[in-house]
């Protein structure tokens, strides 16, 4: 009796748990659940198909340790290779251009880059000691809180 239970509604208890791994893999993102969703895919189509219970359930858990092991880890790869790796915040700004807007004194003076945005800057250590005025062009070489560190820009004269 329970035999005959078992057969006839194993269909059930797969889709409840694949629809249990699907749920879950949503809420965690790790593929983990999805692989073993898959093995659920197996157990239901043997089920469908006819294989007895021991089967399906051997069937699932062959399918899934597959899964795990092989297509999990290059679906990963796949996925993290294609991450975006546009420098942001502070590192979006090394290397980039701009203008004195008033003139440098002791080294220190105010600069607006290319995005838009006004500075104050500091000379670096590796410039000349030379003046650089409003108007020439300059090059941010690193930042150290809100202070651009910046050098003459070939061509300095706008």
């Amino acid at each position: 009796m329970i035999v005959d239970f078992v057969t006839m509604y194993a269909w059930i208890f797969w889709v409840g748990l694949l629809l249990l791994f699907v749920i879950v893999e949503v809420l965690t993102v790790d593929f983990t659940f999805l692989m073993l969703a898959g093995g659920c895919v197996g157990g239901l189509v043997a089920d469908l198909l006819g294989a007895p219970f021991w089967a399906q359930i051997l069937i699932a858990g062959i399918l899934a340790l597959l899964l795990l092991f092989v297509a999990r880890p290059a679906l990963k790869r796949t996925l993290g290779r294609t991450s975006d790796q546009t420098p942001t915040n502070v590192a979006a700004l090394l290397g980039t251009g701009g203008m004195v807007t008033t003139p440098f004194v002791d080294g220190q003076g105010h600069v607006k880059l290319a995005n838009g945005e006004t500075w104050t800057a500091r000379l670096s250590q590796a410039t000349t000691d030379r003046p650089v005025d409003a108007g020439e062009r300059i090059v941010v070489t690193a930042i150290e809180g809100a202070t651009a560190i910046v050098v003459p820009a070939e061509g300095t004269a706008l």
